[in-house]
C-alpha cells in the first residue's frame, strides 16, 4: 500500500481533510436543511467532496434522483443583511438577476460588493469562485474592490487576480467577451437582435453552468400617456423592453434614500414577494444603515 493510499484511507476512514485537501460532501449536512439522506444521494451520485460539488454545472446535480433544482441551486452572499433578507438568501445561481435605477442608486456598488463576495468561503455565504467583470460604462474601480476585500479579512491582491475584468464598448464587444467566457468555462431590429442574441447567450452560461449573473440597467421616462401613467408614481421604466424583461429571473429596482441610504424593491420574481428593503454604501461596500438612518426612514 502506498502512502497516498494510507492517507485516502485515513480521509475516508476520519471524513476529514487534511491541510489543502478536499472537504467532504458530509460537512455540509445540517447546513441550509441539507439532511443526512440529501448528502448520501449526492454521494451515490458520484459526488464525495464540497469541492466537486462546486464545480459541477447544476443541470448535472438536477440529475441526481431525489435532488430538486432547489437544492442544486447555491446562493450568494452579498454583504447586507437587508438585502439578503429581501433576497431570501442573497443571488441565485443558474439565473440573471437584473438591477436596475438611476444614476447613483448603487448598481455599481453592488456589483463591485458581489465581485468580492462571490470568492468569499462556503461557510460564509460565498461561492469560493471567481468574477467576470464586463464593464460597459467605465465605472470599474480597484480601490473599491480593496475596500471590500478588507470589510472581510481577504487579502487584496488574490481578490484582484479572482477578478477577470473587461471593457466593453459596444454590442460586438460584449458577445465576443461572452464566447471567450464561455470557452474557458468548457475547457475549465438590429440593436434588439443583438440585445436578444446576448440575454440568450448569458442564460446559456448561467443554466450551463450554474454561474449567478448580475447586469446592472439604466432607466428612462415613461412617456406613453397610456392609463398606467395615471396610476404609476414614478414613471420611470427599465430600457430593453420585454427581451430584458422575459430574460431576466429576478429584477430588482433602485432609489435613492436619505444621505448613503438606498432603496430595493423587488421589480419582478418567479418565487419572491413584492417587497423592499434600505442598504447603505459605505466604504467597505454595501451593507445595512445605521440606526440613525433607519429612524429617519
Amino acid at each position: 500500500m502506498t502512502v497516498e493510499d494510507e492517507s485516502q484511507n485515513e480521509y475516508e476512514e476520519n471524513g476529514l481533510a487534511g491541510p489543502g485537501a478536499p472537504t467532504p460532501l458530509t460537512a455540509l449536512e445540517g447546513v441550509n436543511g441539507l439532511t443526512a439522506r440529501d448528502i448520501k444521494l449526492v454521494i451515490d451520485g458520484g459526488y464525495h467532496t464540497i469541492e466537486s460539488v462546486a464545480y459541477t454545472p447544476k443541470r448535472m446535480l438536477e440529475q441526481i434522483k431525489g435532488i430538486s433544482e432547489q437544492k442544486a441551486t447555491k446562493i450568494l452572499a452579498e454583504g447586507s443583511k437587508q438585502l439578503d433578507t429581501l433576497l431570501a438568501g442573497g443571488i441565485e445561481t443558474g439565473s440573471i438577476t437584473e438591477i436596475f435605477g438611476e444614476f447613483r442608486t448603487g448598481k455599481s456598488q453592488i456589483c463591485h460588493t458581489l465581485a468580492v463576495t462571490c470568492q468569499l468561503p462556503f461557510d460564509m455565504g460565498g461561492g469560493e469562485g471567481k468574477c467576470l467583470y464586463i464593464d460597459t460604462e467605465g465605472t470599474f474601480r480597484p480601490t473599491r474592490l480593496l475596500a471590500v476585500a478588507q470589510r472581510y479579512g481577504l487579502v487584496g491582491d488574490e481578490v484582484l487576480d479572482n477578478i477577470a475584468y473587461a471593457r466593453a464598448y459596444n454590442s460586438d464587444h460584449q458577445l465576443q467577451l461572452l464566447n471567450q467566457a464561455s470557452q474557458m468555462m468548457c475547457e475549465l431590429s438590429s440593436r434588439q437582435n443583438h440585445l436578444a442574441k446576448f440575454m440568450r447567450k448569458l442564460r446559456t452560461l448561467a443554466d450551463e453552468f450554474g454561474i449567478a449573473v448580475v447586469i446592472t440597467n439604466q432607466v428612462v421616462a415613461q412617456v406613453d400617456g397610456g392609463p398606467s401613467a395615471m396610476f404609476n408614481p414614478d414613471p420611470k421604466k427599465p430600457i430593453g423592453g420585454n427581451i430584458i424583461a422575459h430574460a431576466s429571473t429576478t429584477r430588482l429596482s433602485l432609489k435613492k434614500g436619505r444621505g448613503e441610504t438606498r432603496i430595493c424593491k423587488i421589480y419582478d420574481s418567479p418565487c419572491l414577494p413584492e417587497s423592499d428593503c434600505l442598504f447603505a454604501i459605505n466604504e467597505g461596500g454595501i451593507g445595512d444603515p445605521s440606526p440613525k438612518d433607519l429612524e429617519k426612514d
